[in-house]
């Protein structure tokens, strides 16, 4: 990764954060985009502390014109793009019955339309250094969780979208992943969306038996080295998605069961 210039949005805290310190551990060339300003500059006195380049653009994936000036700046920066990694995401906590439609628009606008916008005016570039496309997805992009409709739906038509991606550039030499980690020890829970739109605060799960984002991080970056289409991490995770493919209908119940197990659940 020495060298290589990588954008990565959300990068102000959990897995996005984690894939910052990694990258720049590798000599890696960054840019790292957030709607929190005050911690990305604090990312950013850290690691050039210890020699890295960093480039801080202040992001809100949601907002198209946001996700243009973000390669804009990054391209007349530093010339060129190796790696797009579209990490910006937020989560929910409600069943559809319940929930204000404004909470899955908004779901959209972050975690799918994000990585459209970034990805749109990044391609160029990376068409010109046969770069990479990260869309750090979740298990949640294979199997439907039940209180998270908004999430859930986004992370699907993450994987469509990428999925397409790919395949129309067979032959052009981009690199394509779509990084799907189990349910990991970061702020996303804190920062989901309760029914109404409000955060819903603290996290309803033991984080403490999760993998970690730094963990996380470790696997996306050795998977775009490798030039991987798809990682899926834990052990929970795979097994999900392996067991979903045979046995749909008894995963229904199985992912039933193991969500409404959760404190204060949306469903019993």
């Amino acid at each position: 990764m020495k060298d290589k210039v990588c954008i990565i949005t959300g990068a102000s805290s959990g897995i996005g954060k984690a894939l910052a310190f990694e990258l720049a551990g590798q000599k890696a060339k960054l840019v790292i985009a957030a709607r929190k300003i005050a911690e990305l500059e604090e990312i950013k006195k850290e690691i050039e502390q210890k020699g890295g380049e960093v480039l801080v653009v202040k992001t809100d994936v949601s907002v198209e014109a946001d996700c243009k000036n973000l390669i804009e700046e990054s391209v007349k920066h530093y010339g060129r793009i190796d790696v797009m990694i579209n990490n910006a995401g937020i989560s929910m906590r409600a069943i559809f019955e319940d929930v204000d439609l404004k909470v899955l628009k908004q779901l959209m606008d972050i975690n799918f339309w994000g990585t459209v916008y970034c990805t749109k005016y990044a391609l160029p570039y990376l068409l010109k250094t046969k770069g990479s496309v990260v869309g750090v997805s979740s298990v949640a992009g294979y199997k439907g969780l039940p209180g998270r409709t908004g999430y859930s739906a986004s992370k699907f038509a993450i994987h469509g979208f990428l999925e397409v991606l790919r395949i129309e550039n067979l032959k052009k030499g981009l690199h394509v992943l779509i990084a799907c980690p189990g349910f990991t020890a970061s702020n996303i829970r804190n920062t989901a969306l309760a029914k109404d739109g409000s955060m819903q605060g603290e996290s309803p799960r033991d984080e403490s038996e999760m993998m970690s984002a730094e963990e996380v991080a470790v696997h996306i970056v050795n998977a775009i080295k490798r030039r991987k289409d798809r990682i899926v991490l834990t052990s929970t995770g795979k097994m999900t998605v392996m067991l979903n493919k045979f046995f749909p209908k008894f995963m229904d119940k199985m992912v039933y069961n193991h969500m409404a197990k959760e404190p204060d659940s949306p469903f019993k």
